[in-house]
């Protein structure tokens, strides 16, 4: 029987069915859902905007508390930590097999997988409310940045005879504006482009950074700084505790991603494995991110010694050339609108997704209503993401009104967020997927990284804790003048 009749042989309709199949397998991935097109430098580009974020202006000052020693090794030791944790991370995206395992799509999804029972919800609770917290850190930050802009041109003007007060609010009242048209963005995937731009932006910041700490240097003719950081005696020894412990803060919250590691890796798209990509992503942006945060905190202590302003470019320690600084700090508000917009999509996405469940006949929650966009696919406009999207834009820029103490802040956050999602919870997840036995040497290990970094974010909780009591101190809400 000749080829012709084997393939007449066969009932049409099975053929079709094979075609449709092929052709499924070209448009959704093996979970049903649209094929993912994400790869390893996509994967890098979200995290590097993710990482390389306004933590890195508080660096110099992290470093002036450690000191020339104590400062570089523990930034070195951080990355280790990270880079380490994030693998064990990323190994828990698919459940079972590595390559055709059941996915887990979100943080949350990963811990009810591997752990389940209460530990789910304490990881929802705590991711959530330190994206909450981020959001809130990013508008601070954002505004500070405008007003630099704002105010190194009055010195400009005034040729440095005005002081140049100027209150935040409307500043962060712009950055609210803007976050609330942008989170209409319906999800993560659609985000590329966005978090592209954030990171040529931090990079463009942290680069002017960098080179104006280098002029600096050059200007002083020596590097300035002490090996142990900030003398006892310009500051009380129990000061010098505190301030210690913030640094620690400071740099951990510079390196954490894994609250969206997760979600990063179930952008990318399979073959390779998505753990091989998202490790190999890991490794460039972590070395990358390395590299750039002790350039940059060295130089800037270098540069300022143990006078180093809690945020670079806008504690004024430049003045000159001014507008190299407003292009730096116009920077960091192009970057910190996107980073806004990358951490915040998991707790748009987790709130829309419990409301279909709970009201799954609303019209409102539901429905989609098409707006046509002259050259452009149409938009898809949701009554109930528009008002929970833009009510949660305005709560952030509420709060971030009454707490601007950008430092502190920022040490609190990355203290709290630091143990449990980047160093627990990978340990944890890890120990039970690969069911390693108690008191065997690896699990001895594990929970010994577990322990000693809980005792950092213990500390550095405490420091930044401390620090906020001294600011309220002299509070005054929604009058904070810079």
């Amino acid at each position: 029987m000749d080829h012709h009749h084997q393939v007449a042989d066969f009932p049409s309709h099975v053929v079709s069915i094979e075609m449709q199949q092929q052709k499924d397998s070209d448009i959704f991935d093996d979970d049903g859902r649209p094929k993912r097109t994400g790869d390893i430098w996509t994967a890098s580009a979200h995290i590097i905007t993710a990482v390389i974020g306004s933590g890195v202006l508080s660096l110099a000052w992290a470093i002036a508390q450690l000191g020339w020693i104590a400062g570089p090794v523990v930034m070195i030791l951080f990355s280790f930590v990270i880079y380490y944790t994030s693998g064990l991370l990323a190994d828990c995206y698919r459940s079972g097999d590595p390559i055709t395992g059941k996915r887990n799509y979100t943080y949350m999804d990963a811990v009810r997988a591997n752990l389940g029972g209460v530990k789910v919800k304490i990881c929802g609770v705590i991711q959530y409310l330190n994206l909450f917290g981020v959001a809130i850190g990013y508008t601070i930050a954002a505004s500070i940045s405008m007003m630099a802009i704002k105010r190194s041109n009055c010195f400009h003007e005034s040729g440095g005879k005005d002081p140049c007060h100027m209150s935040s609010n409307p500043y962060m009242i712009i950055f609210g504006i803007s976050e609330i048209i942008l989170s209409q963005i319906p999800d993560f995937d659609q985000l590329w482009w966005l978090s592209i731009v954030a990171a040529v932006m931090s990079f463009t910041y942290s680069s002017i950074g960098l080179g104006l700490g280098v002029a600096k240097v050059a200007e002083n003719g020596s590097f300035k700084g002490s090996l142990t950081g900030i003398r006892i005696g310009e500051v009380t020894e129990m000061e010098k505790i505190w301030l210690t412990f913030q640094g620690l803060g400071n740099i951990a919250f510079a390196y954490s991603y894994s609250v969206i590691l997760i979600e990063i890796q179930d952008t990318v798209k399979s073959p390779p494995s998505e753990t091989k990509t998202m490790k190999a992503a890991t490794k460039i942006s972590i070395a990358v991110t390395t590299a750039f945060y002790m350039l940059c905190g060295c130089m800037g202590y270098a540069a300022f010694g143990d006078h180093a302003p809690g945020n670079l470019l806008t504690g004024f320690g430049f003045y000159n050339p001014f507008w190299l600084l407003d292009i730096a700090n116009a920077a960091i508000v192009i970057h910190l609108v996107g980073a806004y917009q990358v951490f915040t999509q998991p707790i748009f996405s987790f709130v829309e997704k419990w409301a279909c469940e709970q009201w799954p006949r609303s019209q409102f929650i539901t429905k989609e209503i098409l707006v046509p966009i002259p050259g452009s696919s149409p938009y898809k406009l949701n009554p109930f993401r528009v008002v929970w999207r833009s009510l949660f834009a305005v709560t952030t820029t509420v709060i971030s009104m009454l707490l601007p103490f950008f430092n502190d802040v920022v040490g609190i956050l990355g203290a709290f967020a630091f143990w449990p999602l980047t160093v627990y919870f990978p340990v944890e997840m890890y120990i039970a997927q690969k069911k390693i036995p108690k008191w065997s040497t690896t699990w001895v290990c594990l929970q010994t990284l577990s322990l000693a970094c809980l005792a950092i974010s213990l500390s550095a909780a405490a420091g930044s804790v401390a620090g906020v009591v001294l600011d309220l101190k002299s509070y005054h809400p929604f009058e904070s003048v810079y």
